[in-house]
């Protein structure tokens, strides 16, 4: 593929379809079939922690895992991308599930399937380029901080049902009910995270969170043993069994089909699906779909990075569009490429998008087999497990780096999409930071661009200018944001000059802005009798003269294709001031 032709390219099932243009063999399917079994493994728990986190079930996760990873593996842009739950989008889906349940989640990510494929339609997938490194960083940092602030009610086993929709507000609670912590939670959990803190050091194939779910788990059944209460999964979720029992943990059966709007609402209560629920709906939606777009092309890019292949970028957001089209009708929730699992797909050896079809049908065993098992794991033991995601997602290092190292206006851009993500969300904090970035660059542009009096300057002026006349050189862009600026500048230095030359072989750029400014010092020229000369235009400059109907008008504005030729007409023929 062309070096940019994977920002606009958009086909049904890129990365598949790929592969199998490549020719694909039995060595790279069983190298895919090793990296789906290890990515599928360490996929479960993570997909119940995550759809726990996001104020439903587990086995929702679990569901989203399978349907998405198996969906979008067959129609997206990515050949290396594992498609399920992630950790940014708790801080969206929380505040959806609380107030219309599972239903309205279900719902809110169907529309946001429709919204990534007309996004994918646009061609809106090279927009990834124009997002600043310092607006990603500030609102998955600020994410980072919301998911971790979500654990510490299971970390500490307080007796919270519901956290609050505002951060300041969810503060207040954890202080409040921080006296309550029960002391089996505190220690299941701190446990779970020595151990994912200290297995790395043991450099294996086998990722830290498996063995510290386990030694927690563990210890937790330990605990229940010796009639220490402490809350697992089995204890919190229940379901209908096919006989109308109620079981504990996780239903053992397949994920099936049913409209989402009669999926169980706030409080078990079915929604009533209207016009008016889909339009409140709708903000939800755009903050996934603008995340979803966001994390699912940015793991791309990483895993280009990684492979030296290229993404097709608007394929991948068809892929995502139709994966959470498709999921929420299988009870699964909001899904996109999670660069971890992604990470170590690749590492595992994945060579295909059918690795990730792989570690779907893993997961769809896992749920059917060790249902009863998960059952076991504990609360606790996952609130420290989504601690390390979350302190993982944050990037703090580089985070540490852009304040030590960055510009002014990039560390602004940094702590206002922080802020804002952790004090209002993240749809207000990206909108508000790409703004900001935007008008601290057009500030930063517009001061490159200045003018100079070079009528003394022999390296470029060989000869001495007739009295009375100036050689002014612009460079930088001549834009709204600094066109005034540098006319200005000109008109006040030629006030009582006989004629200027203006040398803008280093004008890159005229806008409207800048043109009408043009027009305004041509007008003051034409009013004091100076003459204006202008000597080698680029060619986006000149066309936009050419559009303007700009022509030379005789003894007060002409144009020359060089400085060269500007000056040797001045210095045979001199100009003088009709005054």
């Amino acid at each position: 593929m062309p070096d940019r032709a994977h920002l606009f390219s958009l086909r049904l099932g890129h990365a598949l379809r790929e592969v199998l243009a490549e020719g694909y063999n039995r060595k790279k399917f069983g190298k895919d079939i090793l990296a789906g079994l290890t990515v599928g493994i360490i996929a479960i728990p993570l997909a119940m922690a995550l759809a726990i986190a996001s104020g439903v079930a587990p086995q929702y996760g679990l569901y989203t895992a399978i349907i998405a990873g198996f969906v979008i593996a067959l129609t997206g842009g990515s050949r290396y991308s594992i498609s399920g739950p992630t950790a940014a989008f708790v801080v969206i889906l929380y505040p959806v599930a609380i107030k219309y349940g599972l239903s309205g989640l279900l719902i809110a990510t169907a529309l946001s399937g429709v919204l990534l494929i007309f996004m994918a339609i646009m061609r809106l997938g090279r927009l990834i380029e124009y997002i600043p490194e310092s607006v990603t960083l500030g609102f998955t940092g600020g994410i980072a901080v919301v998911i971790a602030t979500l654990q510490l009610k299971d970390f500490f086993g307080l007796p919270i049902n519901d956290l609050p929709e505002h951060y300041i507000d969810k503060i207040a609670v954890l202080a409040q009910h921080l006296p309550q912590l029960t002391w089996p939670s505190v220690l299941v959990a701190s446990v779970t995270l020595a151990v994912m803190l200290v297995w790395p050091k043991f450099k294996t194939i086998i990722p830290a969170h498996l063995p510290a779910l386990f030694v927690g788990t563990a210890l937790a059944l330990i605990l229940l043993q010796q009639g220490i209460e402490i809350d697992t999964i089995g204890s919190r979720f229940s379901y209908i069994e096919h006989d109308g029992s109620l079981g504990k943990g996780i239903p053992p059966y397949l994920p099936y089909f049913d409209w989402p709007w009669l999926r169980p609402g706030p409080d078990g209560e079915l929604l009533n699906f209207s016009w008016q629920l889909v339009k409140d709906l709708l903000t939800a939606a755009f903050a996934m779909a603008m995340l979803g777009a966001i994390e699912s092309l940015l793991c791309a890019v990483v895993l280009d990075g990684m492979s030296g292949r290229r993404h097709s970028a608007n394929s991948e957001l068809m892929g995502q569009g139709i994966g959470n089209i498709i999921t929420p009708f299988f009870g699964g929730i909001t899904a996109t490429a999670a660069l971890a699992r992604s990470a170590a797909n690749f590492k595992a050896g994945a060579q295909s998008p059918i690795a990730s079809i792989i570690h779907a049908i893993v997961l769809l065993l896992g749920l059917v087999l060790l249902a009863p098992l998960l059952s076991y794991v504990p609360m606790a033991a996952l609130a420290s497990l989504l601690i390390i995601v979350a302190w993982n997602m944050s990037e703090a290092h580089k985070a540490v780096l852009l304040l030590k190292t960055a510009p002014r206006s990039d560390i602004w851009v940094f702590i206002t999409c922080f802020s804002l993500t952790v004090l209002f969300d993240m749809v207000i904090a990206i909108t508000a930071g790409i703004l900001l970035a935007a008008l601290l660059f057009v500030k930063e542009i517009a001061a490159m661009s200045k003018v100079t009096d070079i009528s003394n300057n022999r390296k470029q002026v060989e000869h001495p200018v007739p009295s009375g006349w100036q050689v002014l050189k612009i460079s930088g862009p001549l834009f709204f944001a600094a066109a005034d600026r540098i006319f200005s500048d000109i008109a006040r230095l030629s006030e009582h000059s006989k004629g200027i030359i203006l040398y803008m072989d280093g004008v890159p750029l005229l806008d409207a802005g800048g043109l009408s400014a043009l027009n305004k010092l041509i007008s003051k020229c034409a009013k004091s009798k100076t003459s204006l000369m202008i000597a080698e235009l680029q060619f986006q400059p000149l066309r936009t003269l050419a559009r303007a109907g700009v022509q030379p008008i005789e003894g007060q504005l002409s144009f020359y294709p060089t400085l060269r030729e500007a000056l040797e007409l001045l210095q045979q023929q001199p100009i003088t001031n009709n005054g």
